[in-house]
């Protein structure tokens, strides 16, 4: 495919990148072996592959092994504390790969000066007995020339490995362009049908009467939703739940290929690379690839890793386990902090024939839909928008849901979350809803005649205490991050997925 070809304005936001050697993708991987987090581990690669992509072609011209796998480790031990430094709970999850990456770097570096004295032994010999040589003839030499031509282009062509470490797309969007889908005529919408039923099935795969096709090849059983709800009183109601109450939309933040002719098979490898991370980290209920196909990865009775720290409301029912509480549903693209890639219209046909068959199946209300960037927050900083996929540009109405950036957020507007200049440079501008909650947060603290800093910490620490209570492992998450909460804590930056 020619250039011209591959910067066609319907892939104009992103364009390829050459891939990283095979050397520095295994280093990376190993270096994540010891991180847990899915999250972490996947923002960590993105970071990591940025950094090296322009120190690539020149660390492939050394001509020792172990000295090129030094210096891989070297700077994917750099880019795994540049990512920790900007948060301590990224900072505690990759400690152990920071460990083990540095006892690496060092042993290598111990066992590279001790190989220098004899390399400088080697190349002295070896400049000797060049001078000894009698010259080649120009034939010969002309001979040897292409020869080693040939070698040095075999050297420095980039290697394919596992789609998910490699072609790293570079981002020619400004931050704060627009996130889009592509459009829907009104015709095309159609109407919700009044019943949805499984009209046939095969080993991999299921069909619905709404034309919805789920394949299930890579489905697997995690831990079983259960999970308790708070009243706005605060009151931890009695009742367990085991089904999921909502939908969490999500974008996969994965490399992605331009969706153009000649790049069938790196497409192909790249959504297979990415549903075999979201099966072994359990990332997902569901993922909706670049061609609008729907896999089920973790199953509708299991609670997926997909939300972390989250919070949502309905009516007097506050959720904060929202890994128990909702379904993971993830379109194959990137928010990227504002420069967004668009669903295709595959994706959302296919995403909105799914929220139908989900809602209709467990009987989930539409302002339950909502998206990971409403919903995130950092508890430790006290910041909405720990991830900010969707935080804006979701298409609610395609979707025949109400417009959720219009609502307020319940934890703007119950429990004082609050943002800071690096949030609206990323998103560019408060949602109507955020406007709202904040008048509201500033009314609670003018009937109660205290500031807005005293009614924060206040709330805040009420957030703590109700996450504190939970019966399921968010409980536990909490009672450890109020253990943190005792001892300073110096996090300057708030680090978004």
């Amino acid at each position: 495919m020619t250039a011209a070809a591959r910067g066609s304005p319907t892939e104009r936001y992103r364009r390829e990148r050459p891939p990283v050697s095979r050397e520095c993708g295994d280093e990376l991987t190993r270096i994540t072996d010891d991180i847990d987090d899915p999250i972490v581990k996947l923002r960590y690669l993105q970071s990591a592959l940025n950094e090296e992509g322009d120190n690539s072609a020149l660390v492939q011209l050394v001509p020792i092994a172990p000295a090129r796998r030094a210096w891989y480790r070297l700077k994917g031990l750099q880019a795994l504390d540049a990512v920790a430094d900007a948060d301590e709970e990224i900072a505690e999850r990759t400690l152990n790969a920071r460990k083990t990456a540095r006892r690496v770097v060092v042993g290598t570096t111990a066992a590279a000066l001790l190989f220098v004295p004899v390399l400088v032994a080697i190349v002295a010999w070896q400049i000797n007995k060049w001078g000894s040589t009698e010259p080649k003839p120009i034939a010969a030499v002309a001979s040897s020339t292409e020869a080693n031509a040939t070698v040095i282009e075999s050297a420095t062509a980039p290697m394919v490995v596992s789609p998910l470490l490699t072609a790293t797309p570079e981002v020619a969007a400004p931050v704060n362009q627009p996130p889009v889908a592509e459009t829907l005529a009104a015709e095309d919408l159609g109407i919700v049908p009044a019943m949805l039923w499984l009209a046939d099935r095969g080993p991999d795969w299921e069909l619905y009467s709404n034309g919805l096709r789920i394949e299930t090849k890579y489905a697997v059983k995690g831990t079983a939703r259960d999970y308790r709800v708070h009243s706005r009183g605060g009151e931890l109601l009695p009742t367990k739940f085991s089904r999921p109450i909502g939908i969490l939309f999500h974008t996969s933040e994965s490399d992605l290929w331009p969706l153009e002719p000649g790049y069938e098979k790196e497409l192909r490898q790249g959504s297979e690379a990415l549903l075999r991370f979201v099966k072994r980290e359990q990332a997902y209920n569901y993922m909706i690839d670049r061609f609008g196909r729907v896999y089920r990865v973790v199953d509708d009775d299991s609670r997926a890793n997909h939300a972390g720290h989250g919070v949502w409301a309905r009516g007097d029912e506050v959720y904060l386990d929202l890994n128990s509480a909702f379904l993971g549903v993830s379109f194959e693209s990137r928010w990227e902090g504002g420069r967004t890639l668009p669903i295709t219209r595959a994706q959302l046909i296919a995403g909105r024939n799914l929220t139908n068959y989900l809602r209709q199946r467990f009987a989930i209300a539409p302002e339950m839909c909502v998206t990971h960037g409403l919903a995130s927050v950092s508890p430790k900083r006290g910041l909405i928008g720990y991830h900010l996929d969707w935080a804006r540009g979701f298409p609610f109405a395609a979707f025949g849901l109400p417009d959720l950036y219009s609502q307020p957020p319940p934890s703007v507007a119950l429990f004082g979350f609050n943002y800071d200049s690096e949030f609206l440079r990323t998103v560019g501008e408060r949602w109507p809803g955020l406007v709202a909650a904040e008048r509201q947060f500033a009314s609670d603290a003018r009937e109660r005649s205290i500031s807005l800093e005293d009614l924060r910490r206040e709330r805040q620490e009420e957030y703590r205490r109700w996450r504190a209570t939970l019966p399921t492992p968010a409980g536990a998450e909490s009672a450890l991050e109020s253990a943190n909460q005792q001892s300073p804590v110096s996090t300057t930056v708030n680090k978004r997925g």
